[in-house]
């Protein structure tokens, strides 16, 4: 009896490498949904995302209604008059008291960033109404002046102020 230890490949030799490459395959097949499903959504990555908004054309004493985060944003170019309105108000007679300095950034007094959201009960305001040249909550009488601070009303606090930059003087990115 001799036993030849034959080199060659054998049809077995061959079947099971290639049923272990099947089955890598079938493993990575299987476990990618499952990876992939981990991922946040794209609507998710798009509500947080920051956006960017052109101001050229809003005009003086005009406003704009933006969305981010699923929330609206008021973007308002107010007039020297509301500016130094705004200014003019003694921060100690406000029930929420926030100078109009704290509320706009150096240099672009003339505009204003809020969420558009009552801090009451969460109505949405409307810009350039009410008594204050600002923003009037229809729902329960709230009235915000034009820097978005409470006035008169139910209303806790003031219209929050959104994290902006200015890009440039014409552009801002909001987030």
């Amino acid at each position: 009896m001799t036993s030849s230890s034959s080199a060659e490949p054998t049809r077995r030799d061959f079947l099971f490498v290639a049923t272990g490459a099947v089955g890598a395959v079938a493993g990575v097949a299987a476990a990618w949904p499952l990876i992939s499903q981990m991922n946040p959504d794209a609507s998710t990555i798009a509500a947080g995302a920051p956006i960017e908004v052109d101001l050229a054309p809003i005009a003086s004493g005009q406003d704009i209604k933006v969305f981010w985060r699923g929330k609206p944003i008021y973007i308002m170019n107010r007039t020297k008059k509301q500016v130094d309105e705004a200014r003019a108000v003694p921060v100690a007679s406000l029930p929420d008291p926030q100078s109009d300095q704290a509320r706009t950034k150096e240099g672009h007094e003339q505009w204003l960033v809020v969420v558009g959201i009552c801090t009451h009960l969460g109505c949405i305001p409307i810009a350039h109404e009410g008594s204050y040249d600002g923003f009037f909550c229809p729902c329960h009488g709230s009235q915000y002046d034009s820097s978005g601070r409470i006035r008169q009303g139910p209303a806790p606090s003031n219209l929050p102020v959104p994290p902006y930059a200015f890009v440039s003087d014409t552009k801002i990115k909001i987030g």
